[in-house]
């Protein structure tokens, strides 16, 4: 009945996407999201947070709450310059970088098991796809 509806497949896909992740991260402390931004923080020293919800797709205050976790955590501080959080550049700390090599490792992980879940061409076209279309669906 629902083979052609995008929404339901695509909720089906994320759902067991988000298992997955959820569970390789929580070793971490950390949600997956949480995670990501964190990963992106530890890249990209010093990045604003306008940039993180860019590179993320992610809506600013979604990044403001994140970023205010990770600091009450004490994984990353905030350097400011005004009273919008939202344009803050975002560091890491001691603490979080000593998550960075554990973070990196459950990354490479999840893609090595998804290309051997989808063979490397299925994982890539899949990937492209979504891409592809979250680029195309912007618009609305």
């Amino acid at each position: 009945m629902f083979e052609r509806c995008l929404y339901f497949n695509l909720n089906a896909l994320t759902r067991k996407v988000n298992r997955v992740w959820e569970s390789e991260f929580r070793q971490t402390g950390l949600s997956a999201p949480h995670a990501y931004v964190m990963r992106l923080v530890l890249s990209e020293p010093g990045i604003p947070q306008k940039q993180i919800a860019e590179q993320l797709h992610l809506d600013p205050s979604t990044v403001t709450r994140f970023v205010d976790a990770l600091t009450d955590r004490q994984l990353v501080h905030r350097v400011t310059n005004d009273t919008d959080r939202r344009s803050a550049a975002v560091l890491p700390t001691e603490e979080g970088k000593r998550l960075q090599k554990k973070l990196e490792k459950i990354g490479a992980g999840l893609f090595q098991n998804m290309q051997a879940s989808l063979g490397n061409k299925g994982f890539q076209e899949l990937v492209n796809a979504l891409r592809e279309a979250r680029d195309k669906l912007e618009k609305l």
